[in-house]
């Protein structure tokens, strides 16, 4: 166990340390505060729904024009969906538009991250959020609008596109399991070994465990981590211990307690149980996620530029030479 570990437990087990009693006015103790935050944290952002509702549509599209698809380009010239469906056709170009849009989008989020001045348009995570939800359903709109058929110039651009939008997601898992505050800011190791002793007190209020034996009933796997690949399985392995840990805590909370624990307070402990156990996997991982993350940014950056160049290129050659609907 590191030392940032070890002091972590030592100060969450001893007893003489108790909750810092509420300033006057204050209506609840400070150790309430976790639930609270950890809450706020916890809840589901808004990016799985976007996604599905972004790219729900466009399947149902695709699905719809299927059969046209599916024919060579002599075959679509006498298919009844041809005006609507090829690229220049009202369907297919307006979703090219879409696309570019999206595309044009993606490169406000490093400019919102790196620009404190525009702090007033909404916290970065969000834009994250809205950077992810746009890179997932903008490579499916440029499919539609493409026709599903990739060559030349589009070819490289849409790969690049689908590398950027695979990568992100990649990104984005990442990016999470980087132990951040509300700001989105990432936070030290000092921070985080406070925001664990104020989960584990919190817990052990709630359940009326001893903090010690939460601590080994959540204790992560102690393992040495090197590498791309070794980093990101051990992450994906986290994700599943820290379920079959909280379970583990809930049945053994649920056998203790005379009284079986309401649905509320079950959910209520298993959030900050996750939260717990996230930061301490998180920060036995943190310089390794780091490295991988750094690579992983070289990596997204060039794949980003080249798609950039190769849509723009494309959009105002169409432009250009008036293969547009637009009059």
């Amino acid at each position: 166990m590191s030392t940032v570990l070890q002091e972590s437990v030592e100060e969450s087990v001893r007893p003489a340390e108790a909750p810092a009693a509420a300033a006057p006015g204050d209506s609840k103790p400070e150790t309430t505060a976790p639930a609270a935050d950890d809450k706020k944290r916890a809840e589901p952002g808004f990016v799985p729904r976007a996604v599905l509702g972004g790219v729900g549509p466009l399947v149902v599209l695709a699905a719809a024009g299927s059969s046209y698809y599916s024919m060579d380009l002599a075959e679509r010239l006498r298919s009844p969906l041809h005006d609507w469906l090829r690229p220049t056709g009202l369907v297919g170009q307006s979703l090219g538009f879409l696309a570019f849009a999206l595309f044009l989008f993606l490169w406000l989020y490093p400019v919102r991250k790196r620009v404190a001045a525009l702090s007033f348009l909404g916290p970065v995570p969000k834009w994250l959020d809205a950077h992810i939800v746009a890179g997932v359903v903008m490579p499916l709109a440029g499919a539609i609008h493409a026709g599903f058929r990739f060559s030349g110039l589009i070819g490289v651009g849409y790969f690049s596109m689908l590398v950027v939008a695979i990568s992100g997601v990649v990104g984005r898992y990442l990016y999470l399991r980087i132990p951040r505050g509300r700001s989105g800011l990432e936070m030290t190791r000092e921070q985080v070994s406070a925001d664990r002793r104020q989960l584990v007190g919190a817990l052990a209020e709630t359940t009326g465990f001893d903090p010690q034996v939460l601590l080994t009933l959540l204790k992560p796997v102690q393992t040495t981590t090197r590498g791309i690949i070794p980093t990101l399985w051990r992450l994906v392995q986290d994700d599943f211990d820290r379920r079959r840990a909280i379970r583990r805590l809930l049945r053994e909370w649920n056998d203790k307690s005379a009284q079986r624990p309401d649905a509320a307070a079950l959910k209520n402990v298993a959030r900050l149980a996750r939260r717990e156990m996230a930061l301490a996997q998180q920060i036995r991982v943190l310089d390794a996620t780091g490295r991988v993350f750094r690579l992983w940014h070289a990596f997204h950056l060039p794949f980003a530029i080249t798609a950039f160049l190769a849509v723009t290129v494309h959009v105002t050659l169409a432009i250009a030479f008036g293969v547009t609907w637009i009059r």
